[in-house]
């Protein structure tokens, strides 16, 4: 059981720790310190919504279509590895993170807004992807991955907003960010593995 819990929590890190434009834009306001708990809220809030609707509506339609699992399966398997491969090409072009310039707390609740919901990239993270691995776990765990992906949602954002000024320094680092893609890419790999021997073996 615990370890339903765990994988759920390495799988929610493992997605919203790879390199993007909110995580970034997190990262940045962080720097600043400029209305953090507004921009952590809208990024956590947003994923457990995605996270748990997409739990309970791919086990819904898995329930009415047992062959939409085998779909998600493969389809999460080569997101997966396209994603792995991504971040190998940015580790081979680290840039270090700058600041922005102020904005005012409406500029920024509208931008995290735009960027946690407008970006198709988070529906397939949370709503496909993390929905399918739960749903691997059948019915009666699936609750418990979710919880795990959740958990780890509050950590790294809380984590990424509220500790971006102590680590100020590690983050202007290229190779920071190298180290930081090439742990994404080969976790990604494991994950994407995973899901084509439960295809095979399932």
């Amino acid at each position: 059981m615990w370890s339903v819990w765990g994988s759920g929590l390495m799988s929610g890190l493992v997605l919203i720790v790879a390199i993007g434009a909110q995580n970034a834009y997190v990262l940045r306001q962080g720097l600043r310190r400029e209305h953090v708990g507004v921009v952590v809220a809208v990024c956590v809030v947003g994923d457990v919504l995605l996270i748990l609707g997409g739990t309970a509506g791919i086990g819904a339609l898995v329930t009415r279509f047992p062959v939409a699992l085998d779909v998600l399966r493969w389809g999460g398997a080569c997101y997966l590895i396209w994603y792995a491969v991504r971040s190998f090409r940015s580790a081979l072009k680290p840039s270090a993170l700058t600041e922005e310039a102020p904005r005012s707390s409406g500029s920024v609740l509208v931008t995290t807004l735009a960027l946690t919901f407008l970006n198709p990239h988070v529906y397939l993270d949370t709503v496909v992807l993390l929905g399918s691995l739960a749903n691997q776990q059948g019915p009666d765990l699936r609750w418990l991955f979710a919880a795990g992906a959740v958990l780890g949602s509050i950590l790294w954002f809380g984590g990424l907003g509220l500790g971006a000024r102590a680590l100020s320094g590690p983050l202007s680092r290229p190779l920071t960010w190298k180290l930081l893609d090439l742990g994404c890419g080969i976790v990604m790999l494991a994950l994407a593995a995973k899901l084509i021997v439960g295809g095979v073996h399932g």
